[in-house]
């Protein structure tokens, strides 16, 4: 056995553990940087009104299958991924739908109080009639849930993708020089004892 692991320096294992340790943190480093770059497409797909949900798609998809990509920034703004102009554009439309019904509803309020109420000069009679008329049978704003447009996805702690895969051979070359280099203390002290 010791003829077989002698042309093997523990040394070797030492080196290839340090090299595929810096690659793995290359790639690790990477994986953050690339989640960051499609967070900021997002973004700007957001604010031209482009294809969001691709977008979202794409990034949680890359987000789930690569260790290390966190959107954490500096900013402190929680959670991270906000669709802000998708949900402004959303509440705009709801506010323009409401307007137009309330428009309407309110040109039905003044001819059905004309009706109702014919006296009093130039209308002041019939305000509480189309208030109440309005209040009744007017379109009522619906809230845009702003919580539909926030989103947060957590990567995985180890992950099949070059960092993960790199990691796991550093491991395996750190775990090969302890080996290598406990049986070689070992068989040493045998020998000289």
């Amino acid at each position: 056995m010791w003829a077989q692991l002698r042309p093997v320096s523990y040394w070797y294992f030492a080196i290839l553990f340090a090299v595929t340790g810096l690659f793995a943190l290359f790639a690790y480093r990477q994986n953050n940087v690339r989640a960051l770059q499609l967070r900021d497409e997002l973004a700007q797909v957001d604010k031209d009104n482009g294809d969001v949900a691709g977008k979202l798609n794409e990034l949680r998809e890359y987000m789930y299958s690569h260790m290390n990509a966190g959107l954490s920034n500096t900013n402190s703004i929680y959670p991270p991924i906000q669709l802000k102009y998708t949900y402004e554009r959303l509440a705009a439309g709801e506010k323009q739908r409401v307007s137009e019904a309330n428009a309407k509803i309110y040109n039905d309020a003044q001819k059905t109080c004309e009706i109702v109420v014919p006296t009093g000069l130039s209308g002041s009679n019939r305000l509480s009639c189309i208030q109440q008329y309005v209040d009744t049978k007017g379109a009522k704003e619906n809230g845009v849930p702003d919580a539909l447009y926030k989103f947060d996805f957590v990567s995985p702690a180890w992950s099949p993708d070059l960092a993960g895969f790199l990691v796991v051979l550093s491991l395996v070359f750190l775990l090969l020089f302890a080996v290598r280099f406990a049986a070689e203390r070992w068989l040493k002290s045998k020998l000289s004892a």
